[in-house]
């Protein structure tokens, strides 16, 4: 007759999903968070006006929406950028995320505005 698969094999693809499954949830979000930050970031660098704005203003506005969304960025992590072309703001941060088995560092570079 047709093979059939042996019980174990069906409960290891089982939990195989479900670890993915479990994992999807905890990251998923990080990186809607951090897209969502991206947009902040773009929003910061495209006004024309915002290029007279103080260093310390800016990188405010950045930690504090960064804050509203929950990821750990500090004043340290925003550095801003002034070149003839405008403005640019590069954002480097990590977020810890501890996973029943190990503990995993997710690295995001949000950037926008004048290279």
């Amino acid at each position: 007759g047709p093979s059939r698969l042996p019980r174990w094999r069906i409960a290891a693809a089982a939990a195989v999903l479900g670890a993915l499954a479990f994992f999807a949830v905890r990251l998923t979000p990080l990186y809607f968070r951090n897209q969502e930050f991206q947009r902040y970031v773009e929003s910061v660098t495209s006004p024309v006006e915002n290029a007279s704005k103080s260093d310390d203003l800016l990188r405010t506005w950045v930690v504090e929406k960064a804050a509203a969304l929950e990821l750990p960025v500090k004043t340290d992590d925003v550095h801003i950028r002034r070149t003839p072309e405008g403005l640019g703001i590069d954002v480097r941060y990590v977020v810890r995320v501890d996973l029943p088995v190990y503990t995993v560092d997710l690295h995001f570079h949000p950037a926008a505005g004048a290279r």
